[in-house]
């Protein structure tokens, strides 16, 4: 018998004996006992699958719930129960933890050093930086024995084969959301290049980390480990890695109209467990056409804020010039702390003069625009004291204090619609929620950005129709006529069917030792349009969670983790008789 047959006779083997059952059954081991396998065997060197299973065996963590009967009856090609399929495939993703755990952590270092962000007036497709990526991504999978191809810089996609034609579509991105470098500060002072990994503790800091460059590479090697243990699957894998999720979104949609679309879909950009329902994007963008300034006083020439509308940053800095810069600067000082006193005193505002300059700068807490409530809004808190100096600091009335008042009139410091009386709620999915997050000028316009995540229960026309409804009266009282652009998408809801979805759920709650219950996000993702498109991690639900944010990091304990999860969910999944 030669080689390649021989194999063959083995995977048919396995198959039939991982192939003797249609419902998911819960696993024997539980995250302490993976755990307690981990620090027994997390340094011992493993060459293959079976040796590291071979070891196991003779251990007395194997006795536990006759783990050594399921690990016997897989390496004696028998027929499998249930439990002890999911034990198996639990023991699968230790394994690659173990095995790969170092070395998936070097190519993060490798993907997080190449600054894949959008740059003005360059598409994402003619950026150096993404085809330095696609290149890297291509000798990685060629080096797995996977097939990559790289569908014109816009998805790269890399294919781990199985049989039939059934196809499940993994999702991640390699773009990342824009830094302000010198923002990434620690408290103790500790500067950060955010397009370097740097280990702190257990955190491992660095733009990409949390959000996505993690889920490209724990979903490689998962495939790595299920291509060269020859573990025969029932359907194929296809991870898509898109261009645009964080700006345009229009790499997704390129490649699917040129190729067919999965079957089923999973995103690792989101959260665990298993997320069935996602928000509606939304945009309100107002642009002030820039005009000369009128009155007495200062004049404000410059404000910052997210460098993206899916971005609250930590800080907002306004440039204001005058011809008594030391004397504006203590009157903006004292103003600005009894602003922060009255409004929670969860922030910071201070002043410096540069030269005959006055920087001030509003220091809140940088979040994910899709959880306004882990963060402090430092474009909603300046804008708002912007608005409130009058009377108190002379200021010329310019487009940028048009914008302040149109912030504090109409969105303030609320972040769920409040202010402006168009906020509702889903049992399921929680509150609408708007965010001031984008701030940007020309030579024609002053942009300020307010970022929408809408649950189901009102459509995106109605509540298009109500926003600009009241915003159309404010600028007629007001006097003050920004153009308005609108963009709201419909919600996601999934209803939770077939043997898939409950395999995922058991796989990540079994693991993270989560209530078994399915999930909801604000963030929208790129199977929000595709056919069973489900979140599956790779954030925690209970922590925040720091992509968008400065000092981006993911702990080694969690990515790893997250390494063992995809690759168990990857041969569970793979091996279902069906979805």
């Amino acid at each position: 018998m030669n080689c390649s047959l021989k194999h063959l006779a083995a995977a048919t083997l396995i198959l039939a004996s991982f192939s003797s059952f249609a419902t998911p059954a819960y696993a024997h081991i539980t995250p302490q006992q993976s755990a307690a396998i981990l620090k027994t065997f997390g340094d011992a060197p493993v060459t293959d699958f079976r040796q590291f299973l071979g070891g196991l065996a003779k251990s007395d963590l194997a006795k536990t719930d006759n783990l050594d009967a399921a690990i016997n009856a897989f390496l004696g090609n028998k027929a499998l129960a249930p439990e002890q399929q999911n034990d198996i495939h639990r023991l699968l993703g230790i394994y690659a933890r173990v095995k790969y755990g170092n070395a998936a952590n070097e190519t993060l270092r490798e993907l997080v050093a190449i600054p894949t962000f959008r740059v003005d007036g360059v598409a994402q497709h003619d950026n150096p930086e993404f085809i330095k990526i696609a290149d890297k991504l291509k000798g990685l999978a060629q080096a797995f024995n996977l097939t990559f191809r790289n569908v014109d810089n816009r998805v790269y996609e890399i294919t781990l084969e199985g049989n039939g034609d059934e196809v499940v579509g993994i999702h991640a991105h390699a773009d990342v959301v824009p830094v302000t470098p010198e923002n990434w500060v620690l408290k103790d002072g500790t500067k950060l290049d955010p397009f370097k990994v740097t280990l702190v503790g257990e955190r491992m800091y660095g733009r990409g980390t949390e959000d996505d460059k993690n889920g490209i590479v724990v979903a490689l090697y998962a495939m790595k480990v299920i291509k060269e243990e020859k573990l025969p699957l029932a359907r194929n894998f296809k991870l898509l890695v898109d261009t645009t999720e964080e700006t345009t979104g229009d790499a997704i949609p390129y490649y699917f109209e040129r190729n067919p679309t999965p079957n089923y879909n999973l995103a690792l950009d989101g959260s665990y467990p298993v997320v069935i329902a996602e928000k509606g994007y939304g945009t309100v963008m107002a642009s002030f056409t820039r005009r000369a300034a009128e009155g007495k006083g200062a004049e404000i020439i410059a404000m910052t804020g997210g460098l993206a509308t899916n971005q609250i940053p930590s800080t907002s800095v306004a440039t204001l010039v005058t011809d008594k810069p030391a004397e504006l600067a203590a009157s903006l000082q004292k103003a600005g702390a009894d602003y922060a006193q009255r409004n929670g005193g969860n922030f910071e505002v201070s002043t410096k003069v540069v030269g005959q300059d006055v920087q001030l700068t509003v220091t809140g807490v940088s979040a994910h625009s899709s959880e306004p409530e882990s963060g402090v809004n430092p474009v909603a808190r300046m804008l708002d004291l912007i608005n409130s100096l009058d009377g108190k600091v002379a200021l010329k009335h310019n487009h940028i204090t048009d914008a302040a008042r149109y912030a504090a009139d109409n969105w303030g410091l609320d972040y769920l619609g409040g202010k402006l009386g168009v906020g509702f709620s889903d049992a399921f999915m929680g509150p609408l929620t708007a965010s001031l997050t984008f701030v940007g000028m020309d030579e024609k316009a002053f942009k300020l950005a307010v970022n929408l995540r809408v649950p189901k229960g009102k459509s995106p026309q109605v509540l298009k129709t109500e926003i600009a409804d009241k915003l159309d009266a404010w600028s007629k009282k007001s006097g003050i006529a920004p153009a308005f652009d609108y963009s709201i998408a419909e919600p996601m809801y999934r209803n939770p069917e077939g043997e898939w979805v409950k395999a995922l759920l058991a796989v990540a709650s079994e693991n993270l030792g989560m209530e078994h219950q399915y999930g909801t996000s604000a963030g929208a993702t790129s199977v929000h349009d595709l056919p069973n498109g489900v979140q599956f991690g790779l954030a925690r639900p209970e922590l925040k969670y720091t992509g968008h944010t400065d000092n981006e990091f993911k702990t080694v304990d969690q990515f790893l983790l997250d390494l063992q999860i995809v690759t168990e969910m990857l041969g569970r999944i793979g091996q279902l008789p069906k979805l």
